[in-house]
């Protein structure tokens, strides 16, 4: 029987396995719920044997102090300005310690544990807001490279780092997608995106590592520059933003696997189990024994009640070894 790292890492690659990895954005919204019936979310993942772990923490890379002394001066936050203040250092050990304590409590359990980096434009979100960087991507093109570049060597920083404690694979997240498209040109993402992706993904490629990414709504528009970065997998190919899975079979099936699959926006948390019990037996016969990694396509909302959670993870658990 294999282990759920092992598990995992030969579903990433394509080759066989005893039953489907399973995992799930469960703890975001419905930690409340999950505790009051299983006595903790760590009891929910041991039942249903998940066999990966999201790990969030670490340093964060944004000099949040002197951004506020620009904004209380009444001054705004452009990319010119963030130029001026240096990120802060990802190598403050002590800054690691959840991760740390996170990675050991999932490896007891044979786990793989993979951690959450920063992208690019989202990662600016937080500093400018997404409709301001939006704008700044015409107003402040250079600027941004600039900050991209260098955010591309802080990230590179932070996953040596996790992967140091351990971490099975790196997990980039950044949001390009609108519901049909990007929300920028393609021209922009190859241009100020697509080579800090590569340089995040070859630094971690040079120590053996693996490497992810989470990018909500339809990236279709370069899919096939995507399918050339060396990804491992991607989180969640999303259906409900018009990114069909013949999509993913004909381009991608042979250059990554997927996490996902359980749609958040249209499946699980709506209170119709008819639907809901279709879909997960509709997906698992769409990905079965392809490369797939189960999980939600985004953090289970609070509208889901924990019965509707419990229905959907007992069939998952059932279809997972048939």
């Amino acid at each position: 029987m294999l282990t759920s790292t092992e598990r995992v890492k030969k579903a990433i690659k394509g080759d066989p396995v005893d039953r489907t990895p399973i995992y799930g954005w469960v703890s975001a919204n419905l930690s409340e719920q999950i505790n009051a019936v299983f006595g903790s979310v760590a009891a929910f993942e041991d039942k249903y044997c998940f066999d990966a772990a999201h790990i969030f923490g670490g340093p964060g890379a944004f000099n949040g102090v002197e951004m506020q002394k620009v904004r209380d001066a009444g001054i705004e936050l452009t990319p010119d300005i963030m130029l001026d203040i240096p990120l802060l250092s990802a190598n403050n050990s002590e800054s690691y310690a959840n991760i740390s304590s996170g990675i050991a409590h999932h490896k007891e359990r044979g786990r793989f544990c993979y951690v959450q980096t920063p992208g690019f434009f989202e990662c600016y979100n937080g500093a400018f807001g997404i409709e301001n960087q939006l704008c700044y991507l015409a107003l402040y093109k250079d600027e941004l490279a600039e900050l991209y570049k260098r955010q591309a060597v802080w990230n590179a920083e932070f996953a040596s780092n996790c992967m140091d404690l351990g971490a099975d694979l790196i997990h980039i997240s950044d949001d390009w997608g609108a519901q049909n498209t990007l929300m920028f040109s393609p021209k922009l993402w190859r241009e100020l995106i697509m080579p800090n992706m590569q340089y995040v993904i070859d630094s971690v490629k040079k120590r053996n590592g693996l490497v992810g990414l989470h990018s909500d709504g339809n990236v279709i528009p370069v899919i096939d520059e995507l399918c050339e970065l060396g990804l491992d997998w991607f989180h969640p190919w999303q259906e409900s933003a018009d990114m069909p899975y013949d999509v993913y079979f004909e381009k991608c099936e042979n250059k990554f696997a997927i996490l996902g699959g359980i749609c958040i926006q249209t499946t699980l948390g709506f209170n119709n189990y008819d639907r809901l019990e279709t879909e997960i037996r509709r997906v698992f016969k769409l990905l079965k024994n392809k490369r797939w990694i189960l999980c939600t396509t985004h953090f289970v909302q609070n509208h889901c009640t924990i019965d509707e959670l419990v229905f959907a993870y007992d069939l998952i658990y059932k279809l997972a070894r048939e």
